[in-house]
C-alpha cells in the first residue's frame, strides 16, 4: 500500500509511458525482431496500457525496419507508435520525412547528438550554433508535413547544463512537441537527474521524456527521479532488452509505479508474456539480464561503436571482467566486415563478401556471428 509520503513524492499527474522494445532492443546487437514478433509485442504493450509503442530506426529511402513498422501499425494503428528518424543535414532529414510518410509514419522522433564528443563523431561539428540550426530545421520541415515530433538529446545526460537547456529552447521554439533526454551513456545519479530534469522541465511550453540506459544498474531509480522532478514521460524495454546494459526494464518500471505509488493503471498480467515473446523473438533465451556484466553490455554492431567504444560506455569492458564484442546476424555492412577482418590476415573483396554473407545467414537461419565466425566464413568465401 502506497503512504502518503510515497504518492507525494510524484506530481499529480502519473507518467505516460513509452516503450522502445520494437526500436532500442531491436538494434541491440545481434537482435532482429520480425513482423510477427512485431504484432504480438505491440499488441501486449497496447493491453498492458502503454500509451505509445515505439518502432523501429528511419535515416533515407527502403528502411530496413520497414515491415516491423508496417506489422506495428497493422496492429494497433500508426497513432500509438512512434518511429526514430536519424539527422545528419537538411537533404538527408527530407528522404527520411518522404520515407516515414510512405509507411504512414505519424509521429516521429529525431535522433539528434548533443554532446561536444557525439556530436563531432556524427554529425562532423561540435558547434552547438551548428547544432540548433539542424534541430531547427529538421523539426520545422517535420511539423510542415503534419508530423507529432519528439526530439532528442542523444548523449543528454553527458551534455552540460549551458549546452543542453539553450539547444532544447531552441528545439520547443521551432515547434517541437516533446523532448527526449537520452542517458545514451549511463551516467546521472537520480538526484543528478532532478537537477537537471528541473532545468528542462522549467522551459516555457516544455515536454519532457527520460529514457535511460541501465549500466550502472539506475534506469528505473533515474526515470522515476525525472518524474519527480517534472517530466511528463518515461521509456522502457521489455526486459529491460537494449543496448550498453540494458534499459529501463518495463516490468520493474511498472511495478515499481504501482507498489511504490499506488500506479493501478496499467494491466501488469500482460508483463510476464511479454517477457517470454521478447526474449524468444530476440534469440535471448531465457537468461537475459541487465548490467555491466552480461555477455551483451559491451556488444556491437555497428563499426562506429566498436571504434569508438569510449564514446557508448560509462566504464570500459575490463574494468567488470568483461570483454568487447562485436555480434550480428545480417545486418552486415562493408565497414563492419572491415573491421571483423583487421589484422586477420584474411583477405577479400569486402565489397562482394558482405552480400554473400547476408544471403548465407538468411539461407541459413540467421545465426549469430562474432569476429571469430565473420574470419571463418570469409575463409569459405575465397574458397568458393
Amino acid at each position: 500500500m502506497a503512504t502518503a509520503e510515497n504518492e507525494g513524492s510524484l506530481p499529480k499527474g502519473l507518467p505516460r509511458l513509452s516503450d522502445a522494445t520494437l526500436r532500442d532492443s531491436a538494434h541491440m546487437a545481434g537482435v532482429e525482431f520480425g513482423p510477427k514478433d512485431a504484432a504480438v509485442i505491440a499488441g501486449l504493450l497496447v493491453k498492458t496500457g502503454i500509451d505509445l509503442v515505439e518502432v523501429g530506426m528511419v535515416s533515407g529511402p527502403d528502411s530496413k525496419d520497414a515491415d516491423l513498422v508496417l506489422a506495428t501499425h497493422e496492429a494497433i494503428g500508426p497513432e500509438r507508435s512512434m518511429t526514430l528518424v536519424v539527422v545528419q543535414d537538411r537533404q538527408q532529414v527530407a528522404k527520411a520525412l518522404d520515407e516515414a510518410e510512405r509507411l504512414g509514419v505519424r509521429h516521429i522522433m529525431y535522433s539528434i547528438p548533443t554532446s561536444e564528443q557525439h556530436a563531432r563523431l556524427k554529425l562532423g561539428s561540435a558547434s552547438a550554433k551548428f547544432l540548433h540550426v539542424l534541430a531547427r530545421s529538421a523539426i520545422s520541415q517535420a511539423k510542415e508535413r503534419g508530423f507529432h515530433v519528439t526530439f532528442s538529446g542523444e548523449d543528454g545526460a553527458r551534455t552540460p547544463r549551458e549546452r543542453l537547456v539553450p539547444y532544447v529552447t531552441a528545439g520547443f521554439e521551432a515547434g517541437a512537441d516533446r523532448f527526449r533526454l537520452a542517458e545514451t551513456v549511463a551516467f546521472l545519479s537520480p538526484w543528478q537527474m532532478e537537477e537537471v530534469i528541473a532545468d528542462l522541465a522549467a522551459i516555457d511550453g516544455s515536454e519532457i521524456e527520460i529514457h535511460s540506459h541501465n549500466m550502472l544498474g539506475m534506469a528505473v531509480a533515474n526515470s522515476l527521479a525525472a518524474i519527480r522532478a517534472g517530466a511528463q514521460w518515461i521509456s522502457a524495454t521489455v526486459g529491460g532488452i537494449g543496448e550498453r546494459g540494458g534499459n529501463a526494464p518495463l516490468a520493474e518500471l511498472l511495478t515499481s509505479l504501482r507498489v511504490i505509488h499506488g500506479d493501478t493503471r496499467f494491466d501488469l498480467s500482460h508483463l510476464t508474456e511479454l517477457s517470454r515473446v521478447a526474449l524468444r523473438g530476440a534469440g535471448l533465451g531465457t537468461a537475459f539480464q541487465s548490467g555491466p556484466t552480461t555477455p551483451h553490455a559491451f556488444a556491437y554492431e555497428l563499426p562506429g561503436q566498436l571504434s569508438n567504444p569510449e564514446a557508448y560506455e560509462t566504464l570500459p569492458a575490463e574494468l567488470v571482467g568483461n570483454s568487447r564484442e562485436l555480434c550480428v546476424r545480417t545486418r552486415l555492412t562493408p565497414a563492419l566486415v572491415t573491421w571483423a577482418l583487421a589484422e586477420s590476415g584474411v583477405f577479400v573483396d569486402v565489397e562482394a563478401f558482405t552480400p554473400w554473407l547476408v544471403e548465407r545467414q538468411e539461407r541459413g537461419g540467421r545465426p549469430l556471428l562474432d569476429r571469430d565466425a565473420i574470419r571463418k566464413a570469409a575463409i569459405d568465401f575465397q574458397a568458393a
